[in-house]
C-alpha cells in the first residue's frame, strides 16, 4: 500500500472515484482500453504500472474479461448442488465460449443454477427461458424462506422512513459518547466473522482528531453460499443506512460509503434508491434537521474480488490501488481510506444499531449469550428442505437450525461448511455439539463467520471440495505475502496430483504446508484455509470416494 497514492487518489475525494472510473471505462467492453487508462493515469497523477497492476486484478476489468456477455456462478454452493454444467450447456446454444465468463458467488444459494446476464442475476428455472432473458423480456423471479427464532431484530419490517428514522433523529440529539456506552452496553460483536467488538473500533476511531472521517460498509460479501448481508440491502436498506449514519455521528465522520459487490447488481440498485429516499426526506446533506451533523453516502461497485472483503484491501481497492492487504499498524481507524481515520464494518453489523439505540444496549445485550450477544442471520442452501435465511439468537442449537428451521436435508449431507471457505466443515455427526454463537463453534475447532451453510452430499468427494478451497484461495489472493500466494497454489497442485494419479501425499508435507498458511500469511485468506483441511483430515477417513 502506498500512502502517496492514497493522497493522490483522495485528492477528488469521493466525487470522482479512480476505482470508479475504471468501471466505466470497462463498462463497454469488460475491460478499459489503453486510452483510457492512459487517460485516467494522467488525470489522478500515478503511474502506468498502478493502473495496470488494478485493472489487471479484478475479475471484471482484467483484459481476459474482454467479450464476456453471460457468466456462470462458479461459488461452493452450485459447484456441489451439481446445476451448472447442465446450465452451461444450455447457455453455449445461445453464446460463443469465449462470451461465457465466471463470477462468484452471485448468493443464489438457496436455488443454485445461478448466472448473470444483462446486469441482473438469474436462477433455479430461469435458465428454461434463457430466450427471453437474452433479449431483456424476462426479470428474475427470485423467492427465499424468511424466518425467526427467539427475538427478531434484522427479520422485522420497519414501517415508513419517516417512522423508521424517529430513532436517528432522537440520536443526533444526544450526547454521541452517550450512544457510544450504549454500543458498549450491547456487546455487539462484528458479524463478518472476526467477532470483533463494534464499540472499539468506533471509539478508537473518534478518539482520533481529523476533518474528514469516513464509515464504510463492507458489502463485498464474498462467501460462497451467503447471502444474508443480500437480504438486508434489498429487504431491510434501512436499517444499514441508519446504522451507517449513527456510527458517523457517533466517531465524528461525515461520509459514508457502501462498497457492493458487483455480484449482486439488485443490491446495488435498491441501496441507491434508498439513498435517493434519504434525500427526499432531508435526511441527508448539511445540519441535518438542524442538529449541525453533516452525512453524505457514496455507492462504490466492486469489481470481482474476494480479498476486497479483507478490510484494509477494501480501502485500497476504494483508492484505485490494487487490492493488497495492509500491514498494521496503522489500524483503519486511524489511517484508513484516503490516510483518513476510517471505521469499516459489515452490513449485519452496522444493522443493528438501530435496534441498540431505539431500545438500549441492555436490551440488545439480554439476547443471545454473554459473549455472543444478539441475533445471527444464517443462509441455508438449496440442500435444505426450506432453504433461505434464517434468523435466531446467538446460542440457539444449531440442531434447531438443521431441522426445525431448514427442515432437514431433502438427500442424505455428509457434511457442512459454516462460515464461507475459511469457515469450519462440519460433520453431521457434530450438529448437536454446537449452538449458533462464536465461541460455541471456536470450542469444538470450527468457525461461525458469516454463518453462511453449504452442505456437501454423501456422494460428493470430500478431495474435490478440498481442491476448489485451495484453488479458490489461490485465484483469489492477493499475492502481497508469499504463503498465501505460493502456499495455496502448492496446496492445490498436491490435492490434484493425488486425485488424478498414484501419487500419495506426504502427511508431513501438507501439514508443514498448512501450517505456513496459518501462521504466515497477513489475513485471514491465506490464513483461514488450513481450517476446513484440517477438518476434513481429523473427521473423514482417506478413501478413494472421500
Amino acid at each position: 500500500m502506498s500512502k502517496n497514492l492514497s493522497e493522490l487518489s483522495g485528492r477528488k475525494g469521493l466525487q470522482k472515484n479512480l476505482f470508479e472510473e475504471l468501471g466505466k471505462a470497462a463498462s463497454l467492453t469488460g475491460t478499459p482500453s489503453v486510452e483510457d487508462l492512459e487517460k485516467l493515469r494522467q488525470e489522478f497523477l500515478v503511474g502506468k504500472s498502478s493502473v495496470y497492476g488494478t485493472v489487471s486484478f479484478y475479475d471484471f476489468l482484467k483484459p481476459e474479461n474482454q467479450g464476456k456477455k453471460v457468466y456462470v456462478c462458479n461459488g461452493s454452493s452450485c459447484m456441489t448442488a451439481g446445476t451448472q454444467p447442465s446450465l452451461i450447456s444450455k447457455l453455449n446454444n445461445h453464446f460463443s465460449k469465449d462470451e461465457i465468463g465466471e463470477m462468484c458467488c452471485l448468493g443464489r444459494c438457496h436455488e443454485n443454477s445461478s448466472f448473470h446476464l444483462n446486469g441482473k442475476n438469474f436462477s433455479g428455472t430461469d435458465i428454461n427461458e434463457i430466450a427471453s432473458i437474452k433479449e431483456k423480456k424476462k426479470s428474475t423471479s427470485e423467492k427465499y424462506n424468511v424466518g425467526s427464532k427467539g427475538s427478531p431484530v434484522l427479520t422485522v419490517p420497519y414501517g415508513s422512513i419517516n417512522e423508521y428514522y424517529n430513532i436517528f433523529l432522537d440520536c443526533i440529539k444526544k450526547d454521541p459518547i452517550a450512544l457510544l456506552d450504549e454500543l458498549k452496553a450491547s456487546g455487539l460483536r462484528g458479524r463478518g466473522g472476526a467477532g470483533f467488538l463494534m464499540s472499539f473500533k468506533l471509539e478508537s476511531c473518534r478518539s482520533v482528531k481529523g476533518e474528514t472521517k469516513f464509515i464504510v460498509c463492507n458489502a463485498d460479501e464474498g462467501d460462497p453460499g451467503a447471502y444474508s448481508d443480500r437480504y438486508i440491502m434489498e429487504e431491510r436498506p434501512h436499517s444499514l443506512l441508519m446504522g451507517m449514519m449513527i456510527a458517523g455521528f457517533i466517531t465524528g465522520a461525515s461520509y459514508g460509503v457502501v462498497y457492493i459487490r458487483a455480484e449482486y447488481p439488485e443490491s446495488i440498485d435498491i441501496i441507491g434508491d434508498a439513498i435517493n429516499a434519504l434525500r427526499d426526506a432531508k435526511l441527508l446533506g448539511e445540519n441535518i434537521a438542524e442538529s449541525g451533523f453533516d452525512f453524505e453516502f457514496k455507492i462504490i461497485k466492486a469489481q470481482g474480488a474476494y480479498i476486497c472483503g479483507e478490510e484494509t484491501a477494501l480501502l485500497s481497492s476504494i483508492e484505485g490501488q490494487r487490492p493488497e492487504v495492509r500491514t498494521r499498524p496503522p489500524y483503519p481507524t486511524q489511517q484508513g481510506l484516503f490516510n483518513k481515520p476510517t471505521v469499516v464494518n459489515n452490513v449485519e453489523t452496522l444493522a443493528n444499531l438501530p435496534f441498540i439505540m431505539k431500545n438500549g444496549g441492555k436490551a440488545y445485550a439480554a439476547i443471545g449469550t454473554q459473549k455472543s450477544s444478539g441475533t445471527k442471520l444464517i443462509s441455508l442452501d438449496g440442500y435444505f428442505k426450506r432453504p433461505g435465511i434464517y434468523e435466531v439468537d446467538m446460542g440457539t442449537p444449531l440442531r434447531v437450525v438443521v431441522d426445525e428451521l431448514g427442515g432437514g436435508f431433502k438427500s442424505p449431507v455428509k457434511a457442512m461448511h459454516i462460515g464461507g471457505p475459511l469457515g469450519g466443515l462440519v460433520p453431521v455427526s457434530k450438529i448437536d455439539n454446537l449452538t449458533v454463537d462464536f465461541d460455541s463453534f471456536a470450542k469444538e475447532g470450527f468457525l461461525l463467520g458469516h454463518a453462511s451453510v453449504v452442505c456437501i452430499p454423501e456422494n460428493y468427494p470430500l478431495i474435490e471440495y478440498i481442491e476448489h478451497l485451495f484453488r479458490f484461495t489461490a485465484h483469489e489472493s492477493c499475492g502481497k505475502c508469499f504463503p498465501c500466494r505460493i502456499g495455496s497454489t502448492r496446496g492445490y497442485e498436491m490435492i490434484e496430483k493425488a486425485r488424478t494419479s498414484e501419487y500419495k501425499i506426504d502427511r508431513v508435507l501438507l501439514d508443514d504446508l498448512l501450517e505456513t498458511l496459518e501462521i504466515g500469511s497477513l489475513c485471514a485468506l491465506g490464513g483461514g484455509v488450513p481450517l476446513p483441511v484440517k477438518n476434513a483430515l481429523k473427521y473423514f477417513p482417506v478413501t478413494s470416494d472421500q
